[in-house]
């Protein structure tokens, strides 16, 4: 309030419902306290899927420290991209910053606080997820809150956050979001489940790497997968058998998919799974 020259006392807390009308304070003094005992945790995780942490951070205290600590720990996986065009460079940053603002805002300001669990905000390469708790406002439709329509579960939550211009207006988080991003080929997610709510910022620099995988998974997956478990085969057929580790090093896949192609290969008939001990090893069938 001092930084945006706004008297601040018993009566504007009055006003602003954070002090009742029996004198005490109220929960939303409690969420702007540094005493506020909700969290939000951060996982910053290697490559495409949450199989390695690269970092972690909770972030506490009120929700105005949390909102400003969480957005510049975002900064710095923020990175920028040069371009040449011409002569010209053209600096890029991954996230459009304000797309990252209003997404934090959002799982901040509309949030379920009855839910005593953490805010959830998940960053890989390609991708940053924001999970709320919550869901949406009961009557309230995807479809309605794209249109603009707002109806916010802590209203006098967002009448500070609005007081203190973080946000501009009710109701037109996801839509300016949606036009950050209009000039790139992937777009925002948005999704709603009971007790839950997730926003999706996709990287606009990893788009062209993603135009080109996208191309290739639509066009030739089944020529990928087949050459893969070919080479899975030949493999044990070398060795007489093989383990999941042993494809992993020789084929150079990842654990998940190499024990997929694994099963799928036991499943064609193609290899026999035989387990002594603890260890697992999967022996190519006499054709």
């Amino acid at each position: 309030m001092d930084k945006r020259q706004i008297a601040f006392g018993s009566a504007q807390m009055e006003t602003l419902k954070m002090i009742g009308s029996d004198k005490l304070f109220t929960n939303l003094a409690m969420l702007l306290s540094d005493q506020c005992s909700y969290t939000c945790k951060v996982a910053v995780f290697q490559g495409r899927d949450s199989a390695v942490f690269r970092d972690r951070k909770e972030f506490s205290g009120s929700v105005l420290k949390q909102l400003s600590d969480v957005y510049r720990f975002l900064a710095t996986y923020n990175k920028t991209k040069a371009r040449f065009n011409g002569l010209l460079r053209e600096d890029t940053l991954d996230y459009p910053q304000e797309a990252i603002r209003e997404a934090l805002l959002n799982s901040i300001i509309h949030r379920d606080y009855l839910f005593s669990g953490s805010t959830i905000i998940n960053v890989f390469d390609d991708r940053i997820e924001f999970v709320s708790l919550g869901g949406l406002v009961r009557g309230l439709s995807m479809e309605a809150i794209t249109m603009g329509v707002s109806q916010s579960r802590n209203p006098n939550l967002a009448s500070v956050f609005y007081r203190l211009q973080l946000v501009e207006s009710y109701g037109t988080g996801i839509r300016k979001i949606m036009h950050l991003y209009k000039e790139y080929l992937r777009k925002p997610e948005f999704k709603a489940a009971e007790g839950a709510f997730s926003c999706v910022l996709p990287n606009s620099n990893e788009e062209g790497t993603y135009t080109q995988k996208h191309e290739y998974h639509e066009d030739s997956v089944g020529e990928s997968l087949n050459a893969e478990k070919a080479s899975i085969l030949y493999h044990a057929k070398a060795r007489g058998s093989i383990s999941r580790k042993e494809v992993e090093d020789l084929v150079g896949l990842k654990t998940t998919k190499a024990f997929r192609l694994l099963k799928e290969l036991c499943a064609e008939g193609q290899l026999t799974q035989q387990t002594c001990g603890k260890f697992t090893r999967y022996i190519p069938l006499v054709e």
